[in-house]
């Protein structure tokens, strides 16, 4: 049976590769492109911050075309606005399903899979309600490698930024902190894996903070932590 093309909707974080690893080791989808929002002003990964560089470097080392949506302000109507025109042209090369790492947030859920409604395209959600702890645990036997980029500091400290994804940051953990960090208590950078043909060559630069700002035309809220005031983000340089 001829399998369904696909995007696969890619962060570069922990997430993302290991539900990329999963949907190619299945071989249920054939996904033409991977797809990334970044900010175009700063040229990083929307809330990962992540350079861009490393992204690129990221995808060719997994070797699969990478769709970039440039963003200049940030707001939910201008990514929607984007989005829709580049699954458009996807549609039209017969892509009707986008993949997304997803795991237990409702409302991300029905958010995405409204505005693909809107081009007639489904979402698809292979790690959906899985264990995170599970999720975790098996990332790291698989021996995937990646690093902090960035906390969100109404749950953990500057501290935590750099450090590797194992079990000592996982036993490190505070009390009511996610393990997968689901609720955008961190994010990470995924450096090496199955998924990948050849390690991400990368150094830890300087550590950055940035209070929250919420623009005109952005219907997201405050997280729902109240004590969230920002986030931490830590600079991957490439080698």
């Amino acid at each position: 049976m001829e399998k369904k093309k696909a995007i696969f909707c890619w962060s570069g974080g922990k997430d993302s590769a290991y539900c990329l690893n999963k949907v190619l080791a299945e071989k249920s989808f054939d996904v033409k492109y991977l797809l990334t929002t970044l900010n175009g002003k700063f040229k990083r990964i929307s809330m990962h911050g992540v350079r861009e560089e490393l992204l690129d470097a990221q995808t060719e080392s997994i070797g699969i075309p990478l769709l970039k949506v440039k963003l200049a302000g940030g707001t939910n109507s201008e990514y929607e606005k984007r989005m829709e025109e580049v699954l458009l042209k996807a549609k039209s090369e017969g892509i009707n399903s986008v993949i997304f790492g997803d795991i237990f947030l409702e409302d991300l859920r029905k958010y995405r899979e409204d505005n693909l409604a809107k081009v007639g395209m489904k979402g698809i959600f292979p790690i959906w309600k899985m264990g995170t702890a599970d999720l975790m645990d098996d990332f790291i036997s698989q021996k995937f490698k990646a690093v902090i980029c960035c906390v969100n500091d109404g749950y953990l400290g500057k501290e935590y930024l750099g450090m590797e994804i194992g079990k000592p940051f996982i036993k490190k953990l505070p009390a009511g902190v996610d393990p997968c960090g689901e609720n955008g208590e961190y994010h990470t950078f995924c450096y090496a894996g199955p998924l990948f043909n050849k390690k991400i060559a990368f150094s830890i630069g300087e550590k950055v903070y940035k209070p929250i700002e919420i623009k005109a035309g952005d219907s997201c809220a405050l997280p729902s932590n109240t004590a969230t005031k920002g986030f931490w983000y830590c600079d991957l340089l490439p080698n």
